[in-house]
């Protein structure tokens, strides 16, 4: 009985993670070459003081309510990145228009609302960064998997599809209406 006792205690005495080599900052170090432990940043690296602050930019609101603007100049890599992220993670619900008809609610799964009603239409794309950044109603949130800068170049992209499906002859710049097909007119009955 009292060897089953030594056993088991010796048992508890490993010592394998107490035991392991490590540096304490700023000390003295054999083993690198140039006698310090603290190694130097690795290239590319950000300092947390270079990341953006802006508690409107990080949430989409400012003072608890959406804001109204964009936080960058809309250009085309923005949306094709904006339509690149959309297509990944908005298609399967929303649809390629974003009528709210994609494949996962073909076949049963919660219809989200188009982005083409008015109420979206007029809402800020604050509230529009806020929602895929905390989810609403039967939509998760997608904070984990789309970075901040991605959630607004989608919002960017669902502006114009917004436009693109509500947009009138007169939004068209005027040296670019001559470019634009009109639509053929039926033939008179005479």
């Amino acid at each position: 009985m009292t060897i089953l006792f030594f056993l088991w205690l010796l048992a508890g005495c490993r010592q394998d993670m107490h035991n392991q080599p490590k540096f304490k900052p700023l000390r003295a170090s054999e083993f690198f070459p140039d006698g310090r432990s603290a190694r130097p940043l690795v290239p590319g690296t950000v300092d947390r003081s270079e990341l953006n602050p802006d508690p409107a930019y990080l949430t989409g609101l400012e003072n608890l309510q959406p804001v109204a603007t964009l936080p960058f100049a809309v250009t085309r890599p923005v949306l094709e990145r904006g339509r690149e992220r959309y297509n990944i993670y908005c298609t399967p619900c929303h649809g390629e228009l974003g009528e709210g008809n994609g494949m996962v609610v073909q076949r049963g799964y919660l219809r989200p609302p188009t982005f083409h009603d008015d109420r979206l239409r007029q809402a800020p794309v604050g509230h529009l960064f806020d929602v895929i950044t905390n989810g609403s109603g039967g939509m998760p949130d997608y904070a984990q998997q789309v970075a901040v800068a991605d959630r607004w170049k989608i919002v960017a992209y669902i502006r114009v599809l917004q436009l693109s499906q509500h947009a009138a002859l007169a939004d068209v710049p005027a040296d670019i209406r001559g470019q634009l097909g009109q639509p053929e007119k039926p033939e008179e009955k005479r």
